[in-house]
């Protein structure tokens, strides 16, 4: 009898979904499904909405006083965008990295810890727990522990972005979004950050936006290609790389344009 793969659950499923902003329609009847404990690439050129649909996914996008939503972002089976009254919940269950590193002008402890203190954790042995294991999970503990109350700002690029992931996981969320998280890096810490994009897997969800098609290649399990505010294909990534299904994908991903 053949053996029959185990399909893990999706943890968000994103129906139908538009975006505006003002008259301008950046983003057009999305539909995707995003996979419990896999890393998902959004690609694509500047400009075709790659960022825009991964701050829609935990509602950063509502800070623009013109955007406008339609459609369905299902995340455990609810509809966010009917839901968001909840938007602290939200963002704490969906964190955020961004481009560049962006430490509070505070110190490493306060950085890691400034999440949990926000949802109400205020014992100092839970918290040094919290920050101790946060940073173990990225790899920065063994750096910083002797130097906890250094500021932040101090740390080099690299570690910075590190710290804003421990930052953004020390609230134990399901997904991390990711939004070009290694563009403003050396190599080095290039290679770092995606050894650990593949460590955090493990326990999260990870969507990353990424122009990089090598860094896609390495990373993910899956891959959306998106161009002018569509999503053209999305699949496996071994599949979107060497047989994707419309041409324009392919061109992309062979550098004919982008």
């Amino acid at each position: 009898m053949p053996s029959v793969m185990t399909k893990s659950k999706p943890v968000l499923t994103i129906h139908d979904f538009n975006l505006w902003y003002g008259k301008h329609h950046a983003l057009k009847n999305i539909n995707l499904t995003i996979e419990e404990k896999e890393v998902t690439a959004i690609i694509g050129p500047s400009g075709c909405g790659k960022s825009s649909f991964l701050k829609a996914l935990n509602l950063m996008v509502n800070m623009v006083p013109t955007v406008k939503l339609s459609g369905e972002i299902n995340f455990r089976g609810k509809n966010i965008l009917n839901n968001k009254s909840d938007l602290e919940n939200i963002r704490k269950d969906i964190g955020m990295v961004f481009q560049k590193g962006n430490p509070f002008p505070q110190s490493i402890y306060d950085n890691v810890a400034f999440g949990p203190r926000i949802h109400g954790i205020k014992k100092k042995k839970e918290l040094n727990e919290i920050v101790e294991k946060s940073l173990k999970d990225v790899g920065l503990w063994d750096e910083v522990k002797d130097r906890l109350k250094d500021p932040a700002l101090g740390l080099s690029g690299g570690q910075q972005q590190r710290l804003c992931i421990a930052r953004a996981i020390a609230t134990k969320p399901t997904v991390l979004l990711m939004d070009e998280p290694t563009s403003a890096l050396d190599p080095i810490s290039t290679a770092k950050i995606e050894e650990l994009i593949l460590q955090l897997k493990k326990d999260y969800t990870v969507v990353i936006v990424t122009h990089n098609m090598q860094q896609a290649f390495r990373v993910s399990d899956q891959t959306a290609f998106f161009l002018m505010g569509e999503l053209i294909e999305s699949n496996e990534t071994s599949v979107i790389f060497s047989r994707p299904q419309d041409q324009r994908t392919k061109d992309y991903i062979t550098g004919r344009f982008g």
